[in-house]
């Protein structure tokens, strides 16, 4: 083969695996995760309270409410920069545990314990008013002595119950590319908890990624089919709904999807 012919023939096969690469689902740690910008995020997501964010704590509140205290130490997975749901599990439990992998948001949640920012409060005014549960405790004192912050990567979360109420939010389906790590990140977040446990997770619907500070971010794809089935072998009794308000928090955006129930007594 001349050279010329051979050179030509390596750039094509280059060329090739690039493309391959490039249309190839990516992993959860091919991304810089510790470069995640937290502030940004809650600047663009949480400063302003919107409609979904607001319909799904109402419903996930009913359903702790519903529930009753359980006692014991909670989790919220994959916690990112958002203390919503940590705030709808403290009457709950007695102490909670913000499992992150991010190093970037570790530091910010650890930066919210001891006097989490005033964009927070707009949340527990939602929660608290009208309900006897949480009106009675002042949250602030409640983060600050109950609620600590560990590193954790819900992919290689040990499978053994050990909470007794846990939360899940825009966590398994926006931590990759890959439907198989979504399904894996499900199944180990049911898998830690105790059976019988109350548990909420929430999911962005159909996203196709996101973008913080000209960082790209992954997400897989998932519709409200995709959650149940994902749930359905670790789970006994639990509700999926899709909550749209029509209002746009970005131009792909497509709604959220709320998951609650309680994790299964007998893991099929």
């Amino acid at each position: 083969m001349p050279t010329s012919t051979r050179k030509r023939s390596a750039r094509l096969q280059r060329a090739s695996l690039r493309r391959l690469r490039r249309d190839t689902p990516r992993r959860n740690d091919s991304y810089k995760w510790d470069l995640f910008d937290s502030e940004k995020y809650v600047e663009e997501n949480y400063k302003e309270p919107f409609a979904d964010d607001l319909q799904v704590l109402l419903n996930v509140r009913a359903h702790f409410v519903k529930m009753g205290p359980v006692g014991g130490e909670g989790v919220d997975v994959g916690a990112g920069a958002n203390l919503y749901p940590t705030l709808a599990m403290l009457p709950f439990c007695n102490k909670i545990r913000l499992l992150e992998h991010s190093a970037s948001n570790r530091r910010w949640l650890a930066s919210q314990i001891g006097h989490y920012d005033a964009t927070w409060d707009r949340y527990w005014e939602l929660l608290a008013p009208t309900d006897p549960v949480y009106n009675h405790i002042s949250p602030r004192e409640v983060v600050r002595d109950n609620v600590t912050v560990h590193p954790g990567n819900i992919l290689r979360l040990p499978q053994r119950p050990q909470w007794s109420i846990g939360t899940m939010f825009f966590v398994a389906e926006s931590i990759s590319e890959r439907k198989g790590e979504f399904y894996t990140a499900v199944r180990r977040f049911v898998g830690a908890l105790k059976p019988g446990a109350p548990f909420a997770a929430a999911f962005m619907q159909e996203s196709p990624g996101y973008t913080i500070s000209k960082v790209r971010f992954p997400a897989v794809s998932v519709t409200v089919a995709d959650v149940r089935h994902s749930l359905t072998p670790y789970v006994d009794d639990f509700s999926v709904e899709r909550i749209f308000s029509g209002q746009l928090l970005r131009p792909d955006y497509r709604g959220m999807i709320l998951a609650l129930g309680r994790a299964g007594k007998t893991r099929h």
